[in-house]
């Protein structure tokens, strides 16, 4: 999500799950020019070319079956996708492929390359957004000519997204959706998103720029929580390996209730191993998340105050120090351009922040979702000297917690609680780090906490979990 991603390697789903469950009025199934064969006009040179791309997998199946939006994304339908091909793939049963349906969308890259809904790139650059998606679905016994319309559904509400946020998709991010993807009211385990590189769509380019295929592939809630813990890259290698769970081309099969590890107990103690090796990828998660700097003054005595607040401070204590920020340190990571808040010392209105060190202390509240991770990020971020960012879901505040050995930070030794504007770093040394770990074990099993607790680090952090 390199456009306007909070974070690295993984997204969060803000799609609401009921547009999945079903096409709008403007999204219809159709076959391709009622029986002829789909041929893009001379003029549409990235429709051409994804053709071209689809011909070269299934070159005898030139009419394949569609869902088409009736009134296009550029004529102000609601719909980003143009269209989502459906193609009938027979299977390989001596590589552990079933027969399934596999679908490709068109229109998150520029198709026309005449500014109606992406400006041209050129082809040296990346066409639109640089990918379109893709998803197989393994058929159900009986199902020959009819695929079931709901994956294209499911493309059409993250291509929304992808439009309405302006953020990518990257292989190995993930998508929490927490529902079935199919719509259905039964106990479906694939409620949740990885995505892959499509192994029989290489990337192509063209004269309207460069097109990767991304595969969405369904996974369950403890394969969405290993990748969030490790990598998409790794789980989905696991998903390989197995062919209950996927198979080597990923292939969802919704009717299966056994997650990869309890298919295979044994790939447990590879994950640890994994995590234990390469830490975790993910640096950063939208949160609903909220921090208060402790001021105490001679007329209110011990307050909170939030850094909207503008009222002025009469304690010189509380120091604001508008300086340079220090040189990058050595260290394993470096605080650069995945910064959480605009570049620089400015904010998306142009206001110029100072650099301020909060001398008497932070309260920090974040929702149960989020402060869930914060295991994850102790053990697998903080312990390889890597930072991670809570970044709240509206407005600009932000939260990064690091260690002393990430260069380009704000928070040094001398200051760990320093804040510029509503981002706020904090220093984790390795004694504050042994009791974080040991204090929020807990939240390894959310279900199992309370409302809401409070605790105290020192006297300089205070940290609030609510469930909500």
């Amino acid at each position: 999500m390199q456009k306007a991603q909070v974070h690295v390697s993984s997204v969060s789903n803000t799609c609401a799950p009921g547009n999945v469950t079903g096409a709008s009025n403007n999204f219809v199934p159709e076959s391709a020019l009622d029986g002829q064969q789909f041929m893009p006009s001379s003029s549409a040179l990235g429709l051409e070319i994804l053709y071209e791309s689809c011909k070269q997998v299934y070159p005898h199946q030139p009419n394949p079956l569609q869902v088409t939006a009736f009134i296009k994304y550029w004529l102000g339908g609601p719909d980003p996708l143009d269209y989502i091909s459906m193609y009938d793939h027979p299977g390989i049963p001596e590589l552990h492929i079933p027969p399934h349906w596999h679908y490709i969308s068109f229109g998150l890259t520029d198709l026309h390359g005449d500014g109606r809904v992406h400006e041209p790139s050129g082809p040296e650059f990346p066409s639109g957004f640089g990918f379109e998606l893709t998803f197989r679905l393994a058929k159900k016994s009986g199902e020959a000519t009819s695929p079931p319309t709901w994956p294209a559904a499911l493309l059409q509400a993250l291509a929304k997204y992808v439009f309405h946020t302006g953020n990518s998709f990257f292989a190995g991010d993930h998508v929490s959706w927490h529902c079935p993807l199919d719509g259905s009211d039964f106990e479906c385990r694939l409620q949740h998103m990885l995505l892959a590189e499509d192994l029989l769509l290489p990337p192509v380019q063209g004269p309207l720029g460069s097109v990767k295929f991304l595969q969405v592939v369904a996974v369950t809630e403890e394969e969405l929580q290993i990748s969030q813990h490790w990598n998409g890259t790794s789980v989905l290698e696991l998903l390989r390996r197995v062919p209950s769970a996927g198979g080597p081309w990923l292939v969802a099969d919704m009717q299966r209730q056994l997650s990869l590890f309890e298919l295979q107990p044994s790939f447990r103690r590879e994950v640890e191993h994994g995590i234990d090796r390469d830490g975790c990828s993910l640096s950063g998660v939208s949160a609903r998340c909220h921090w208060e700097e402790r001021r105490v003054t001679s007329k209110t005595g011990s307050a909170w105050r939030s850094p909207e607040d503008e009222e002025e401070d009469d304690d010189s204590s509380s120091q604001e120090d508008e300086e340079d920020e220090p040189e990058a340190a050595a260290g394993k990571a470096t605080l650069g351009r995945h910064r959480p808040t605009p570049t620089d010392s400015e904010s998306t209105s142009g206001e110029i922040w100072p650099i301020r060190r909060l001398y008497k202390g932070v309260h920090l509240t974040l929702n149960l979702e989020a402060a869930s991770l914060l295991p994850v990020v102790l053990r697998g971020r903080l312990r390889h000297d890597r930072h991670f960012t809570f970044k709240a879901v509206a407005g600009e505040t932000a939260v990064t917690l690091l260690t002393g050995r990430v260069g380009g930070a704000l928070a040094s030794p001398s200051a760990p609680l320093v804040a510029k504007g509503p981002w706020l770093q904090i220093l984790v040394d390795s004694e504050w780090l042994a009791k974080l770990e040991s204090d929020l074990a807990c939240l390894q099993q959310p279900e199992g906490v309370i409302i809401h607790f409070t605790i105290a680090y020192f006297f300089r952090l205070f940290l609030n979990i609510f469930k909500y």
